[in-house]
């Protein structure tokens, strides 16, 4: 590569204005390490080295570019190496299409809001490093100080998510509005919106707001909304945690108008005349989940194992609205695991089936169960098989 173009790196590298000679470095050098830093910065943010692809961010775009061109070039590599603690220059030099990687001139050309950039190295319009961080006060997380006041709700929504009164969501694109009082997770980390600030205009003349997140290790930033809703589409694993109130348990009676239903909890009584379960038919339930009508599940009972052969009584329902029914079953049923019926009986074919839905506990407990889930509390609590109750565990 010819000086000229070095040259051309070098002023690109920079934040277009000379910095003074440090160190014994050249100008050109450190206009050089300045932009490697602003990778380096990049990779610590947000985990990864910067990729190419017109869906990401124009600044993004411009390190993958610059990354690549660093790789490639001895003299960048030399300087750098003795820096590189992230190992960036020890990757392989990119091999991506030409069409894949938007010409240094284009990205120029949308950094300066104009179409006619003309020259790299004399850019438009270009803010410099005090005026982007004026406007855009440099979101960079910080340590919490009243991370005991939002400690609670961090506990809750991990017991919603256990109890499926959360569900974790995709974050689809078209799909990404953010509110005060919304949980994500984002890179590993669950987040929480506290606040939303008032609008701001943007130096590209659209409208922003300054957030307050809350993370879930204690920490806290006041990024711009558009910065997030960018970052959920970098993260492929970022979700959104839906609110309880789009998932919710209703005892008995009807479900509001704005509700979904989603299925039905259901608790059945026995009419077998098997000895042991005549003898014990008003602690003997079976629990389950359907997404239909009960009388409908139940209706062929008398030849079905799973139901003991026999017919049965509805004891209690309760209704769900935007709740994962095959969790909650699998909630209940490891509940009340020490209390499982152990019966044999033999099928219609005169096979031996052992029932697994079956349990030997009182009404009240199944329907103390169900409140325990509404408010979250049943994560701290065990079936005690020998006081047929609910206790707090230990």
């Amino acid at each position: 590569m010819s000086n000229t173009e070095l040259d051309d790196l070098a002023a690109e590298l920079a934040d277009f204005a000379p910095p003074e000679k440090k160190d014994g470095r050249t100008a050109r050098e450190e206009r050089i390490i300045a932009g490697f830093e602003d990778i380096q910065r990049f990779v610590a943010t947000h985990g990864r080295v910067p990729q190419h692809g017109e869906d990401r961010d124009i600044f993004e775009r411009l390190y993958a570019v610059r990354l690549d061109r660093l790789r490639a070039l001895p003299e960048c590599r030399t300087l750098l190496e003795p820096l590189d603690h992230q190992d960036l220059l020890a990757a392989e030099h990119s091999t991506a299409q030409a069409a894949d990687i938007t010409d240094l001139e284009d990205l120029a050309a949308e950094l300066a809001g104009a179409t006619d950039a003309g020259d790299i190295t004399v850019l438009r319009h270009v803010r410099t490093s005090a005026e982007k961080r004026a406007a855009e006060e440099v979101a960079d997380r910080k340590p919490c100080k009243d991370f005991e006041t939002f400690r609670p709700l961090f506990e809750r929504v991990q017991t919603d998510i256990q109890t499926g009164m959360r569900q974790s969501q995709p974050i689809e694109a078209g799909r990404r509005a953010i509110e005060a009082g919304d949980f994500f997770v984002l890179d590993g980390l669950t987040l929480y919106v506290a606040e939303i600030g008032e609008p701001l205009k943007t130096t590209a003349g659209e409208v922003d707001r300054r957030l307050r997140v809350i993370y879930s290790n204690g920490t806290e930033s006041n990024l711009l909304l558009r910065s997030l809703q960018r970052a959920f589409y970098n993260d492929p694993a970022a979700r959104r945690l839906t609110s309880p109130e789009t998932g919710r348990l209703t005892l008995g009676g009807d479900f509001d108008a704005d509700d979904v239903e989603s299925g039905t909890i259901y608790v059945l009584r026995s009419l077998s005349d098997h000895p042991y379960v005549a003898q014990h038919r008003e602690l003997i339930h079976k629990i389950g989940v359907t997404g239909g009508k009960v009388e409908s599940r139940i209706a062929n009972a008398e030849f079905e194992a799973t139901y003991l052969l026999a017919q049965v009584e509805v004891v209690a329902t309760y209704k769900l609205a935007g709740i994962r029914r095959t969790r909650l079953e699998h909630l209940l049923h490891r509940l009340f695991a020490p209390a499982r019926l152990n019966i044999t009986i033999h099928d219609r074919f005169g096979n031996p089936v052992k029932p697994e839905e079956w349990f030997l506990l009182p009404l009240f407990v199944i329907d103390e169960a169900v409140e325990r889930i509404k408010d979250g509390s049943i994560i701290h609590y065990v079936y005690d098989r020998r006081t047929a109750s609910l206790q707090p565990s230990r």
